[in-house]
């Protein structure tokens, strides 16, 4: 199948990787990992031709079909979504397309040539199994989340994450030889995610993926691929295995150093009691030339650091009463209801996930207990002294990109010393000279971490965070589940991410399609 030869790339200074080469097989399920600013949507780029190397090739067989998710969607979509997700199968499209043309010219004015042209594509689109395909597209677009009296709708009408569904709906209707995926669950619901799982495992062709949902990787990687400080390695198997294997690698690793570093210092003992003396000279001389050697065999061996012992900043969080959030008969939504009666109840440090599909009342839930918009009826009630801090899913667009990192926490919490503000920041990995950045500088994730180290610093015996991992690598969702872990007010989190949902949530909050709210305790 495809293959990567010595490819290197750099920008300026900053090398991203350097010859690297890796062959994928045929039929495997290839997860690309790597912390975010390794490389990994670059080398994807140049594997489909957005972005060229510096040096290397890029080889396939003529025949093979490669298809890619793009980031953003198709700026002219057809008609409906059902056609636009049958534009994904390129070749079929095209003959129904010059089908419809050919009847039309024949309906307006009957050539025999145009029946002959009409008969050969028809030929070719049923050996294509054209007439399928509408049917495979609605099932796919319905695994997708979409309602089926949504199929006949423009695209134009839906919001940006929907249309990505769309482009999601289309590469996999194509079912090409090899499937490139950048962060394929990123606009999905845990129902879709679930889905699209089973689909991929199930195809037959090679997919090559980029994700940062941990349950997804393992899931449906046979194979993952670490891209780290410019170097790719490949490991059997799915997250978890890479995750064993690395760690075992990085202990051989461990102590073939701790080795290697004790006989540097036998032999620095020798050379500084006897450089001095003639005799021993040559010894010395020997020995210092093996020490420099030695040296060379460590720097060839690199050992990844992982991460420290997270801790939730050292803010005190003031005290709430136990009965933190009361909800009796509520319905929320906007012209029409998305819930019916939510009767809920949060105590005190509680730490609670709401899960369920899109578009059924979640993040309306969180804005309405946020005091952003009414209920439609019934009533919630906030305890007394409960002081909210809320990451809204647009929050990080919303930051002043002149300000500096340092800034933008001093905006949050000027009553704060710059000590504190510092502090709260390292704890979101901000550290060194990264709190003299200037926003417009930081990546998505970077962004979402400011406003959650603002929030934080704030001081709010309550937070209200509406899909915080969107833009988070697996290192950060580890930092910040680890911090809501040891958080000591509530916390209620919407989220797709299980596996960020099941390192600090001791309540499941389950939305049904039919808008009933149900709080499992555990």
């Amino acid at each position: 199948m495809l293959r990567i030869q010595n490819i290197s790339k750099a920008y300026g200074d900053k090398v991203l990787f350097k010859e690297i080469s890796y062959h994928f097989p045929e039929g495997e399920k290839v997860a690309l990992v790597g912390a975010n600013g390794q490389g990994k949507t670059t080398l994807l780029n140049i594997m489909t031709g957005r972005d060229y190397a510096d040096s290397g090739e890029i080889s396939k067989p003529k025949e093979a079909i490669v298809a890619y998710l793009p980031q953003s969607p198709n700026p002219t979509p057809a008609s409906s979504l059902l056609v636009e997700c049958l534009s994904g199968h390129e070749t079929a499209y095209k003959l129904k397309q010059e089908m419809d043309r050919l009847l039309q010219n024949m309906e307006q004015n009957y050539q025999e040539s145009d029946l002959e042209q009409y008969t050969a594509a028809l030929t070719q689109f049923e050996n294509l199994g054209g007439y399928e395909l509408e049917g495979r597209a609605e099932q796919i677009l319905l695994g997708l989340g979409f309602k089926r009296e949504q199929l006949e709708v423009s695209p134009l009408t839906l919001s940006g994450g929907w249309r990505m569904r769309v482009e999601l709906a289309k590469i996999l209707l194509s079912a090409p030889d090899f499937m490139i995926l950048d962060e394929p669950t990123n606009h999905l619901d845990l129902p879709s995610i679930e889905w699209l799982e089973e689909f991929l495992q199930s195809y037959k062709g090679t997919i090559v993926f980029v994700s940062h949902d941990q349950e997804f990787l393992n899931n449906v990687a046979t194979i993952t691929l670490y891209l780290n400080k410019g170097i790719l390695k490949a490991f059997a198997g799915n997250f978890n295995d890479f995750l064993k294997q690395k760690e075992s690698q990085e202990q051989t690793a461990m102590a073939a150093a701790k080795k290697i570093e004790l006989q540097k210092a036998h032999m620095q003992s020798f050379v500084d009691r006897f450089k001095a003396k003639a005799s021993k000279a040559k010894q010395a001389q020997s020995r210092m030339k093996m020490i420099e050697r030695l040296d060379e065999v460590l720097s060839g061996i690199t050992i990844d650091q992982g991460i420290q012992r997270i801790h939730f900043p050292r803010i005190e969080i003031p005290n709430s009463p136990k009965d933190v959030l009361v909800c009796e008969e509520m319905i929320i939504g906007y012209q029409s209801p998305l819930s019916k009666k939510i009767k809920l109840k949060f105590n005190k440090g509680e730490k609670i996930a709401i899960i369920g599909r899109n578009g059924i009342g979640k993040s309306t839930f969180l804005k309405t207990i946020c005091d952003e918009i009414s209920p439609l009826s019934g009533t919630y009630k906030l305890g007394e002294g409960i002081k909210i801090g809320y990451y809204a899913q647009e929050s990080a667009e919303l930051l002043d990109p002149n300000l500096s990192v340092l800034e933008t926490i001093r905006k949050y919490a000027p009553a704060l010393s710059e000590q504190d503000h510092r502090g709260i920041l390292g704890c979101f990995m901000f550290k060194g000279q990264d709190p003299l950045k200037k926003v417009k500088v930081l990546s998505g994730g970077e962004k979402s971490r400011l406003v959650m180290a603002g929030l934080i610093a704030q001081k709010p015996n309550l937070l209200i965070f509406d899909e915080p991992t969107n833009h988070l690598d697996m290192l950060s969702c580890e930092i910040l589940a680890k911090m809501l872990d040891e958080y000591k007010g509530t916390c209620c989190v919407v989220s797709h991410n299980r596996h960020f949902i099941d390192m600090f949530a001791n309540v499941i909050i389950d939305v049904s399609a039919e808008g009933k709210w149900e709080a499992l305790r555990h």
